[in-house]
């Protein structure tokens, strides 16, 4: 079987499509052949070396995806031959907050990941995508759609009427965009590219805030709501917009930190976490829980995600380089073997 694999030291050149021997499951393990699988900024982070410079290697990207169950080891039973499987992002993550070990059992670092063409799991490990979906948009629930799910709903309480403001237009924001609309509440994107900006109007957002128009947007998005704030801000700048942020949260409202981002030379003022009892939540991705409640959600309101461009295997580097060029909107995924 064929993987993508980082060897030889750190850096997109040191990608490489290697071939493997064809793994075969254990006890309570399932073989799924993989259809296709998502790349994540964390990738590209991973290759470069940023993400963990002490990353073993040679290292399987790849932390999410989709695939078909054609093998089963003694035990297994809760997957049947020939259905579609997604494997969650942290091996043995079923519910709850993470725990020390919860980083160290992530795809695609320590823990060979979904970039190959056969991949083997604890059963425990997989859930079922929803039916409607493709094999590519199936492939970007483990990691982006998970992530927002539980920023909008399960670390804060997003429903209809709330007011919410997403930064950016890449995997995770246009997620957050999709499942806040499907919910009924009412969306701001902020964002550098005027072009990609527009495109989130398809999507549901009401307002559009160009950010290198308006450097105190922060400012312009509460105005746009009122005077208030939103209820919750899905941050995925970092350091570079956490300060704009904190101003056009509302008070008492929730600022959702998203992503590996760099720190940046300054670090924003944390008065208005003070004076106006925001609260600053981390979003380390989720646990098996809330996998399963966000395809209910989407089997429920029909949602899709957004997937913008799909590689076939062979064309691996292309979709590193796209994503790390930030021209991506949505979701770039891989196929790696037939579209259902």
């Amino acid at each position: 079987m064929r993987v993508v694999c980082l060897r030889g030291g750190f850096g997109l050149e040191h990608l490489a499509l290697e071939e493997r021997p064809e793994p075969a499951p254990g006890p309570g393990e399932v073989l799924l052949r993989m259809r296709a699988a998502s790349l994540n900024f964390r990738d590209v982070s991973l290759a470069r070396g940023t993400y963990d410079p002490r990353l073993a290697l040679p290292a399987v990207l790849g932390a999410d995806g989709v695939g078909e169950v054609v093998a089963r080891g003694e035990g297994a039973s809760r997957f049947e031959l020939g259905e579609r499987a997604c494997p969650i992002s942290a091996r043995g993550w079923y519910d709850g907050a993470p725990t020390r070990a919860t980083t160290r059992q992530m795809l695609g670092g320590a823990v060979s990941g979904t970039f190959a063409e056969l991949f083997v799991a604890r059963e425990g490990d997989l859930v079922r995508p929803p039916a409607h979906l493709t094999d590519t948009e199936a492939a970007t629930l483990g990691v982006a759609g998970v992530t927002a799910y539980r920023a909008l709903f399960e670390l804060a309480a997003t429903t209809a009427g709330s007011r919410v403001l997403v930064i950016g237009t890449g995997g995770v924001a246009t997620f957050a965009i999709v499942l806040a609309r499907a919910a009924g509440a009412h969306v701001v994107v902020a964002g550098r590219n005027a072009g990609k900006l527009e495109r989130t109007r398809a999507l549901g957002a009401e307002h559009l805030v160009d950010t290198s128009q308006q450097p105190e947007w922060g400012v312009a998005v509460r105005e746009l709501t009122g005077g208030d704030g939103v209820e919750l801000v899905v941050e995925l700048g970092g350091a570079a917009t956490l300060g704009q942020s904190l101003r056009a949260v509302r008070a008492g409202g929730t600022v959702a930190l998203i992503g590996h981002t760099p720190d940046g030379p300054h670090t924003p003022s944390l008065v208005p976490v003070v004076m106006r009892e925001l609260r600053v939540q981390g979003v380390l991705v989720g646990p098996r829980s809330t996998f399963e409640a966000l395809n209910a959600f989407l089997e429920r309101t029909g949602a899709r995600p957004v997937v913008e461009r799909v590689f076939e295997l062979d064309d691996y580097r292309l979709a590193f380089d796209e994503l790390a060029a930030g021209s991506a909107f949505g979701k770039t995924c891989l196929r790696l073997s037939a579209e259902r």
